[in-house]
């Protein structure tokens, strides 16, 4: 057995918004790696888990050990001594990597910086299990839809005058602030940037504080507005968005401060999405590749029936605004590849991963990748072919998941023009 290139068995997660049986990617993925995994086509599979996260950790294909036991037994082999250094860690690896196969909306959300996450874990150790930041990336397999970051502020205040629930809610006062005040094509980081945050901040916080009785009341004459005069709304898709989402959670809060103050965000196959910490989000539906800074810390607002930190959420959120496209990734070319195929990078600004997609559709053979300076953990989304680095060549097939040492060459190569491959990975600059 290779302790440079070998296969992994990831963990599933069943969560009630995940897609149903064999419908999940997460299921298909699982059964075709793990043969001895039986889906049950009654049951939701909604994450497939790739990583050292002690929740659910990876193992060993053939030996059945643990990721981690493995990176501790020879931490300056399979992570690298600049990594070591760098995280502080000699057992695990800094990202966690994912599949999520959505059904239904997950709850809107957003996480902590690392300051704000060592506080709540120290104050909540059971709503926060962890003390880490939870930046995240999202890259579509199929097409997806969710929320991301609040829309531009002349949208907010046009929703504000169109929209009388959303009025009724926020408040007179606060909403006639907000219209009056808000600025446009402000510079970031400048006083009129801050006041309109500041605006902002006191919608989200009507909303979010609103006494449940209004937010039913309110919800459900939204939703006849979005049945009966859909021309009320300033976007073509927002009534069919808000119908679906009460039917999944009728009357709630969501329905305001997803549907109505979150960009509605679509990507194609292929696309990404950096969400930053401290911004709210949620994922409406799709299969999605997604990698994490390895932490469970979620603050909830909506669509969810868990524990919601009201007061933490709205002092905690950066409240930056503007368009979907502003928030979308650009793909990079990525140097240390060469041969048939192509790779693509989604390199997020922060420092614990980037992602790397292989795809062979302009050409199959063999692609060559130059070692990288940390860990990483590699998926096959579609297509078959095999991996290899010296005298180890592995099948990699579809859903077969694979961990790579720190400053490992390796090779993937196929004939098969379908063969898409994800790579999480980590370096110390």
């Amino acid at each position: 057995m290779s302790d440079k290139l070998f296969r992994l068995i990831a963990a599933y997660q069943q969560y009630d918004w995940g897609k149903i049986g064999s419908k999940s990617a997460v299921a298909q993925y699982s059964t075709l790696s793990d043969p001895t995994v039986k889906i049950d086509e009654t049951k939701p599979y909604a994450e497939l888990w790739m990583g050292t996260h002690l929740k659910a950790p990876s193992k060993n294909a053939d030996s059945n050990e643990l990721l981690n036991n493995i990176i501790a037994k020879n931490p300056e082999e399979t992570l690298g001594n600049d990594i070591i250094n760098k995280f502080h860690a000699k057992n695990e690896l800094p990202f966690l990597f994912k599949v999520l196969s959505i059904e239904k909306v997950l709850s809107i959300q957003a996480h902590p910086d690392k300051a704000l996450g060592k506080i709540l874990h120290a104050q909540d150790p059971k709503n926060y299990p962890d003390a880490n930041h939870k930046p995240e990336m999202a890259i579509a397999v199929t097409d997806f839809e969710g929320f991301c970051g609040f829309k531009p502020l002349g949208e907010i205040a046009d929703e504000l005058k169109r929209i009388p629930e959303l009025r009724n809610v926020v408040g007179d006062e606060t909403a006639d602030q907000f219209i009056k005040n808000f600025k446009e094509n402000v510079t970031v980081g400048s006083a009129d940037d801050q006041a309109n945050r500041k605006l902002l901040q006191s919608v989200f916080s009507k909303v979010m504080n609103a006494p449940e009785d209004q937010i039913v009341q309110n919800a459900r004459a939204l939703i006849q507005r979005a049945h009966d005069s859909p021309a009320d709304f300033n976007k073509a898709d927002l009534p069919d968005l808000l119908i679906r989402l009460n039917k999944q959670f009728p009357d709630d809060i969501g329905l305001f401060c997803g549907g109505l103050l979150l960009n509605h965000c679509r990507l194609n196959a292929g696309e990404g999405l950096f969400l930053r910490a401290k911004d709210p989000h949620a994922y409406i539906s799709g299969d999605i590749i997604e990698c994490m800074a390895a932490s469970d810390n979620v603050v909830r607002a909506g669509f969810t029936p868990k524990f919601k930190d009201v007061k933490n959420l709205v002092e905690m959120l950066t409240y930056n605004y503007g368009t979907v496209d502003e928030q979308k990734m650009v793909a990079e070319k990525f140097p240390r590849s060469s041969g048939n195929g192509e790779s693509l990078l989604y390199n997020p600004p922060i420092e614990e991963f980037a992602v790397l997609e292989t795809t062979f559709k302009t050409s199959t053979g063999k692609r060559h990748f130059e070692g990288v300076d940390g860990p990483s953990v590699l998926i096959v989304t579609k297509g078959n072919g095999k991996i290899s680095t010296g005298d180890v060549k592995l099948d990699a097939s579809t859903g077969f998941v694979f961990f790579v040492a720190a400053n490992t060459p390796v090779d993937l190569e196929t004939t098969d023009s379908t063969f898409t491959s994800y790579r999480a990975f980590v370096e110390p600059n």
